[in-house]
């Protein structure tokens, strides 16, 4: 593997003095991996040895133009010198250019700003009851969500998030919320009416392990949403803003929401959440029902509209939809010597592998090899390349799994 100068040796700080600090005083709510990075460049870590690493995870889709884009660069340090946080009790220029271009690409009407997106999800149910009590009071509250859905980890976005191990420590969660267990056009008209205020998931389920909602069941939703008065709101969170192919997943299904949740990639790296909104909702808050501290700050603001930009100017939603088919095409060729392969799933730049109980021995092979990967749902291989993955990139990601995979199986035959 290629290495480089960490760039980190000022500190003089090893790696068990970096695990030790954190086990002593950080809570132990992450099982983190060995590995101690430094910085980044393109598509690739580096540890604080130096070693590289090709990123097929980008910060679990957060760094979708990669590391140290110069671009991004430039904003951060420019605007860094001028205002990082400005109060939203008061203007700034960028909050309003920002909306604006979200709802011109999204043809939503309004858009509210927040740190995460486990917030997003927060304000999109709140926006949700609102509009509900506003229409059939206290009664029109019902939230309906998936089956093996991830919307975030906060207690409302928890009590929609439809999986046991997320949820069960932390029971009892928020009343009124129903969770389909079929993902059916069948299933979702048996248990829509008129309590519903909001029907809530995700185009492309992350977590769940890169399940793709189907055209039947997204285009049924906004057919029953509309004939009951309820909201259609998208989970964009992981597949929006460019990961698709396009700027929403929900414009491959052909159905307009009425609320979408936005986070990851859209600061460019930095915290950064948005929900926009139809003309349905435009005027379901008024001033006081909802604030931020930090939401839509100047810095934030300005990365989201250079990232958007790059996006733009390098014409990365095409390269993404090619790149994506090259990727999924080559695991399919992969597939005929790996009994080990399931299903291969997703769209553009957000695949799943089934690979079943060798998938986590797969990641630590591949993370021992120089590839950063994960698992979802336990038994699938996510892959979240950043935007700007070339060719070559795929190549060599393909080859090092094809040569994991054998490992993996010989080791799990005996």
């Amino acid at each position: 593997m290629e290495t480089i100068d960490n760039g980190d040796a000022y500190l003089g700080i090893q790696a068990s003095e970096i695990r030790a600090l954190e086990e002593k005083y950080l809570f132990t709510t992450y099982k983190r991996q060995n590995v101690f990075f430094s910085h980044g460049k393109g598509a690739y870590l580096y540890d604080i040895e130096g070693k590289r690493y090709l990123d097929f995870l980008a910060g679990i889709a957060v760094n979708s133009l990669g590391y140290n884009h110069p671009r991004m660069v430039r904003v951060l340090l420019e605007q860094g010198q001028r205002l990082i946080h400005c109060s939203n009790l008061f203007y700034h220029p960028y909050q309003g250019q920002l909306a604006k271009r979200l709802a011109n690409l999204s043809g939503m009407a309004k858009v509210f700003f927040t740190n995460s997106g486990t917030e997003a999800i927060e304000a999109a149910m709140k926006f949700s009851r609102a509009y509900g009590h506003a229409r059939g009071g206290s009664e029109k509250s019902k939230i309906l969500a998936l089956n093996n859905s991830f919307h975030g980890r906060t207690f409302g976005a928890l009590s929609v998030t439809a999986q046991e191990k997320y949820q069960a420590k932390f029971r009892p969660l928020l009343p009124n919320v129903q969770i389909l267990e079929e993902t059916s056009p069948a299933a979702l008209e048996m248990n829509m009416n008129d309590d519903v205020c909001a029907l809530l998931f995700e185009p492309i389920q992350g977590e769940g392990g890169i399940v793709r909602i189907s055209m039947e069941f997204a285009r049924k939703a906004r057919e029953l949403c509309s004939k009951h008065d309820a909201l259609l709101v998208l989970d964009e969170i992981q597949c929006g803003l460019g990961r698709t192919g396009k700027h929403f997943a929900y414009q491959h299904f052909g159905v307009d929401p009425d609320l979408v949740a936005l986070a990851k990639p859209l600061g460019g790296g930095y915290p950064m959440g948005a929900v926009l909104g139809s003309a349905r909702v435009a005027d379901c808050l008024q001033y006081g029902d909802h604030g931020t501290t930090f939401g839509g700050g100047p810095l934030a603001c300005r990365l989201a509209l250079e990232f958007l930009d790059v996006i733009d100017d390098e014409a990365l939603l095409g390269h993404v939809a090619e790149i994506g088919d090259y990727l999924a095409k080559g695991l399919a060729a992969m597939k005929p010597r790996h009994p080990s392969m399931g299903e291969i799933r997703g769209l553009g730049l957000i695949l799943g592998v089934e690979l079943g109980n060798i998938a986590r021995n797969v990641v630590e092979q591949l993370l021992s090899r120089g590839v950063v990967a994960n698992v979802a749902h336990d038994t699938v291989l996510r892959l979240l390349p950043p935007f700007i993955i070339a060719r070559k990139e795929v190549d060599d990601f393909l080859e090092i799994l094809d040569k994991v995979l054998s490992e993996a199986e010989i080791a799990y035959v005996h």
